[in-house]
């Protein structure tokens, strides 16, 4: 097969455009004032080539075969610096702007060798970077950084097509999102409002130079996260022509220029559009959604010491039902099944943007940044009964929007071993919804119907301090944070959401060393929860006193970093919940809702709610050496939170054991190989009550069971997990790139068992059936609800520069 591909590529492709070259270039600078380093030395380890920087601390290498290449940077006075996996090709030059941290000025020369894996002193531990590289070939994922973070220790992987990011037990809304350092409220299509989750991730992976992540540790200038803040750093615009990429996935297709303006400037801007809907149709899956987006940054080195990022994210969303599902079908549960999505599955329409400037000034000794955004979700989902769009049967019909004005000032110093960050930030948000449901609240049927409107104002003061002693063995960071809103009394002042964290690293040996965390987060609860009103238009959670919800975080952990390009991690964690949201109607935390499709938090809460989630990590995380690439990781972790009757219950993120094995291989001649395999054990969930559910005048309510939470997540359903396969193809040709992949998800077809589905007896009319036995109900019946299907995709990727800069 392998030389049937070449043939055919070699035919097409005459051979005098075969065997070109790449340039790596950029340059050197110091990270206390971004001034370039004078003298420093560059070199690429596999070639053994060495290169001093200029005067103006640039450096170039030209005439350099394509492939991956570490990159190693020293200067005199300054920490060595490694970048591994840097990708070189003929179409476009690849650039390299690496920022070195100052050494300590110590009584002793102790030997801190360079390794290419990032440390911060105010992260030491629950800090993980994926680079480009590691992105674009992850089995399963087909370019989708939403699923990439799946391979990533401590988040749970679930037997759905959305991309809901469990981390270490804690549920999707607990996360937090910055492209550039600017927040960005969701990273998905299809975004469940007062959640983070959705099916198709949002980003394009031709942004992303790197993915910081962190499961805990968080920095003090990253707010409003519980379980996870993600970094994502995206790559500058080419500076010497305008280069052109065009991919075809198993979801959409992508079209992305970059290129230069004029002399200080550059820019790069992508469009998708999915296809998406179409390969629903061919599974005959019952839900056929739509999407599109855009992506842009525009870079201006307005002179050497201010520079202006200007960045963008947008996307328009469809969500529609196929009506003709179940045309040909013969299975009588698939078609129970199709009917019952159909049914209850509301239709939806969702657009969204980010859009803001990042504006970063150098001093002698220190970086002042501002940050200025807007973001903005307009959000819309309607249901009819039996899907008859006529008025008496509307059973629900919701409107709103979230939007949000930032701005943030951020001073940081760097100063013989002393970091300090300090800062401020003000936000103004305005929220509208627009709600009719019809559902059964108590056992009994209900309609809320509300409007409203709110205003807040956010602000927050943060400052976090580090240094290094002992002679580069001990880092120490104490961080402090306070955060307030307008929206009561409880909540404006500060002081109650004072958030101190403090972490240590210790170096025991070059390679080993003893990490540890202590910190207190606190969240905003979501604006369905804040804006949610009663019929005299009181803001019933308001007068019910939330508050912010509150997380304190104990990790400790150890690393040990290995010769080839490897390290061993064990972590231990532990998180305690205070003040969460706790529905009153339905007597549960919702710390268990946000899976699904929909919205979350809109109805009465109390803050009230206690849990905790706890657990340990294992990882072995091998960069590329030698052509072989590898990630284990292992966690085990409860997650857990108080019922109704102050008991210790599981939660629906409870996965209790969680496994990730990637690895890969790559070959000469542009080939490569990868799989991925992920196991994470059963969710939990609740059974329905089958008496109050089967009541005739609940079903006809809105046609869906009434879950029992006297039995809450007493259940589980099986356990999941997957094989993914990819193989790449790579073409190096003059000014010219060609990837084709194959990826097959889900290679041995595994089918998880899901939590039931409750379903009413029909006759030959698709009628209920009145029970015999009591005339007041309908006869029920549960159907299983398995999920998993093989998903072979073949892609291609296409690079070319079409015009090169003068």
């Amino acid at each position: 097969m392998k030389h049937i591909l070449q043939t055919i590529f070699f035919f097409i492709f005459p051979l005098s455009f075969v065997a070109q070259t790449g340039v790596l270039s950029g340059k050197v600078s110091n990270a206390a004032n971004g001034i370039l380093v004078f003298p420093a030395k560059v070199s690429i380890v596999e070639l053994q080539q060495l290169k001093a920087v200029d005067l103006d601390g640039r450096f170039i290498f030209e005439a350099l075969a394509p492939g991956i290449y570490t990159v190693k940077f020293t200067a005199p006075g300054f920490e060595d610096k490694i970048q591994s996996e840097v990708l070189i090709t003929n179409a476009r030059p690849t650039e390299l702007n690496v920022e070195l941290e100052e050494k300590v000025q110590t009584s002793k020369d102790v030997k801190v060798s360079a390794a290419p894996f990032q440390r911060k002193a105010e992260s030491p531990n629950s800090l993980k970077t994926l680079s480009a590289t590691e992105i674009e070939r992850l089995p399963g994922a087909n370019r989708d950084v939403s699923k990439v973070i799946a391979a990533l220790p401590g988040v749970a992987a679930r037997a759905s097509f959305r991309n809901d990011i469990i981390i270490r037990g804690g549920s999707p809304g607990e996360n937090k999102f910055y492209l550039d350092g600017i927040e960005v409220p969701n990273i998905n299509h299809f975004a469940t409002q007062g959640s983070s989750g959705g099916p198709v991730g949002l980003l394009n992976v031709n942004f992303i130079r790197e993915v910081e992540f962190y499961s805990g540790a968080f920095p003090a200038n990253r707010a409003n996260g519980l379980s996870s803040v993600l970094s994502f750093k995206q790559k500058d615009g080419n500076k010497d022509g305008l280069i052109t990429n065009f991919a075809l996935g198993s979801s959409d297709a992508a079209l992305t220029f970059d290129g230069p303006i004029g002399q200080k400037g550059d820019f790069i801007f992508s469009v998708r559009r999915s296809y998406l809907q179409f390969l629903f149709a061919a599974l005959k899956l019952p839900i056929l959604p739509t999407y599109n987006d855009y992506q842009f940054k525009f870079n201006f080195q307005l002179d050497p010491k201010n520079k202006l990022s200007i960045i963008g994210l947008g996307a328009l969303d469809q969500f529609g039902l196929n009506t003709s599902v179940n045309d040909g079908l013969t299975d009588t549960a698939q078609v129970e099944y199709n009917n019952f999505i159909l049914g209850n599955l509301p239709q939806q329409g969702q657009w969204n943007y980010t859009m803001g400037a990042v504006w970063q000034h150098s001093s002698k000794s220190s970086i002042q940044t501002v940050v200025a955004s807007r973001n903005m979700l307009n959000n819309r989902a309607y249901r009819y009964k039996d899907m008859i769009e006529e008025p008496q049967n509307l059973l629900q019909d919701y409107t709103s929007f979230e939007a949000e004005n930032k701005l943030r000032f951020e001073h940081t110093y760097l100063k013989n071993g002393w970091r300090w960050n300090v800062g401020v930030g003000y936000e103004y948000a305005k929220y509208f919804s627009d709600t009719y449901q019809k559902l059964t609240i108590f056992g009994q049927p209900a309609v809320i119907d509300f409007e409203s409107t709110l205003n807040l104002h956010k602000y927050a003061a943060f400052s976090q301090l580090s240094r290094t002693i002992l002679n580069e063995r001990l880092r120490l960071s104490l961080g402090l944070r306070m955060d307030g809103t307008s929206y009561s009394a409880e909540m404006r002042n500060p002081f109650k959401q004072f958030s101190p964290m403090f972490s240590a690293s210790y170096r025991l040996t070059e390679n080993w060393a003893i990490n540890t965390n202590i910190a207190r987060y606190h969240q905003l609860p979501a604006y369905t929860i804040l804006g949610y009103r009663n019929a005299a238009g009181e803001l019933v959670n308001q007068q019910n006193g939330v508050r912010y919800i509150q997380a304190d975080h104990f990790v400790l952990g150890t690393e040990y970093l290995l010769k080839w390009n490897a390290r061993v991690t064990l972590e231990g964690f532990y998180k305690k919940y205070n003040y969460y949201p706790f529905s009153i109607e339905d007597s549960i935390s919702l710390a268990n809702i946000g899976s699904d499709f929909g919205v979350v938090g809109n109805e009465p809460v109390s803050s009230t709610s206690s849990g905790r989630s706890y657990g340990a990590e294992f990882l072995y995380q091998q960069k590329l050496y030698k052509g072989f690439y590898a990630v284990l990781a292992y966690t085990w972790v409860r997650s857990e939170f108080l019922d109704k009757n102050n008991v210790y219950v599981p939660t629906s993120w409870d996965s209790r054991h969680i496994v990730s094995l990637t690895g890969g291989k790559r070959f000469k001649n542009g080939w490569e190989f990868g799989m991925r395999w992920l196991f994470s054990g059963g969710a939990p969930y609740t059974p329905y009550d089958i008496a109050t559910s089967s009541l005739s005048a609940n079903w006809d309510v809105n046609g869906i069971g009434v879950l029992d939470y006297t039995q809450l997540n007493t259940a589980r359903e099986s356990s999941f997990h997957q094989l993914n396969i990819r193989v790449d193809k790579k073409l190096y040709l003059k000014q010219f790139n060609m990837n084709f992949y194959f990826d097959v998800q889900n290679a041995y077809g595994y089918k998880a068992q899901l939590a039931p589905i409750l379903l009413v007896e029909t006759d030959a009319n698709n009628q209920p059936v009145i029970d015999p036995n009591d005339p007041t109900r309908y006869q029920t019946k549960l159907l299983e609800n398995a999920s998993g299907l093989l998903q072979p995709t073949l892609g291609i990727i296409i690079e070319f520069i079409t015009k090169k800069a003068k």
